[in-house]
């Protein structure tokens, strides 16, 4: 038995209920950090979603905008495809189709090459991101997953879009969930270190095992609160890849388990964050508490919840406040420099309204305009 399974006999067989905790003796109230809600990485990823996957319908040359204007819904894109192609002239290049003056689109140049560096991201880190997703498998309660709950979370994982539609194969293999649907499992289940298991390696500590904090700026708690959650720092850290059914569901200890495994999750996507909308329909799958929101809320010294751009975003401070505790993922780089081009659109879009800006004069000739712009 290895050392971990006898590490979670041995809790589950010491399990009383003084571990058990009302919800609402532990609320701790939630304060706002400029620093997390000022993360571009982070904030702009929903705006890149549907850039990136434009971007893939032109990889293979040039295409007419009659192509993609009826995808719209598809690829995630909220206004006509046309217009949003032209929001960001630094990604997409614009021109005068071979027929019927029809637009057409193709990719810059700055756009062919980030392009090609991520695909040499994924050539070279296959194993690493393959491993990412066996790792979310493997959470969850039955050690597979539905393949459309997989496909809700390839942008996070930083796996294609396309991931799933073709041979799997490898270190997975499609089964039947019941009722026709499918899902994903691992062909060999393994024995999986979650990243905490792996920090505590590393600094010599086999045994209470604890989450990281990260305290918020100016957050001052009640005493009762800080007793609370020192007594539930010293309870056993389970691993979110080990069967722990024996667990009472109201209890701190299972609580405890939960934060590991969001912080496990989070931990393998490539912003370490994720919109709170979308880890809710994982809470089947995952076993996750029906009020798993409630579990950010009452841990703002792990997680820190963004409403930025009019939604809820978890953020694992962990990778954040201390670098060398959670892996890079292999894909972070690269999405980085794609939002920074497409801020170069606005620069764009900016010189060309000044390139063509002009005023009527009173007869409605349009004259050229003369701007002076103050340094």
């Amino acid at each position: 038995m290895s050392i971990a399974k006898r590490q979670n006999q041995n809790l589950v067989n010491q399990f009383t209920p003084t571990w058990k905790h009302n919800y609402t003796n532990a609320y701790m109230k939630w304060k706002s950090d400029s620093y997390f809600d000022s993360i571009d990485s982070i904030h702009k990823s929903t705006q890149l979603k549907p850039i990136i996957a434009l971007k893939n319908r032109l990889t293979q040359g040039c295409i007419p905008v009659s192509d993609v204007s009826k995808k719209g819904l598809q690829l995630g894109i909220p206004i006509k495809v046309a217009s949003f192609l032209r929001q960001y002239p630094s990604v997409f290049e614009e021109f005068t189709g071979p027929k019927y003056n029809l637009p057409w689109f193709r990719l810059t140049r700055e756009a062919v090459v980030l392009h090609n560096e991520e695909q040499a991201v994924y050539r070279d880190s296959k194993d690493e991101l393959e491993e990412r997703l066996m790792k979310f498998i493997l959470m969850s309660v039955e050690k597979r997953l539905p393949l459309k709950t997989i496909k809700g979370v390839l942008w996070y994982l930083g796996l294609p879009d396309d991931y799933l539609d073709g041979n799997v194969g490898g270190c997975f293999k499609v089964v039947e969930m019941g009722d026709g649907l499918k899902g994903l499992s691992v062909v060999e289940t393994q024995n999986m270190l979650s990243m905490i298991q792996k920090n505590a390696l590393r600094s010599g500590r086999t045994e209470d095992i604890s989450i990281s904090l990260f305290p918020s700026k100016g957050l001052r708690l009640k005493t009762k609160i800080l007793d609370w959650l020192d007594g539930f720092q010293k309870l056993p850290y389970i691993s979110p890849y080990e069967e722990c059914l024996d667990l009472c569901p109201g209890s701190d200890l299972a609580e405890k388990r939960v934060v590991g495994l969001l912080h496990e999750l989070l931990s393998l996507f490539v912003e370490h964050s994720v919109e709170r909308k979308r880890a809710l329909p994982l809470r089947k799958y995952l076993g996750l508490p029906q009020k798993v929101h409630k579990v950010f809320e009452r841990h703002p010294f792990v997680f820190y919840l963004s409403l930025r751009n009019n939604t809820c975003t978890v953020i694992l401070k962990e990778a954040y406040c201390d670098r060398m505790a959670i892996e890079a993922h292999p894909l972070a780089e690269v999405r980085r420099k794609y939002i920074n081009l497409v801020k170069e659109s606005k620069v764009i879009l900016k010189n060309r309204r000044l390139q063509n800006h002009g005023f009527r004069s009173d007869d409605g000739n349009l004259n050229e305009a003369t701007v002076t712009l103050k340094l």
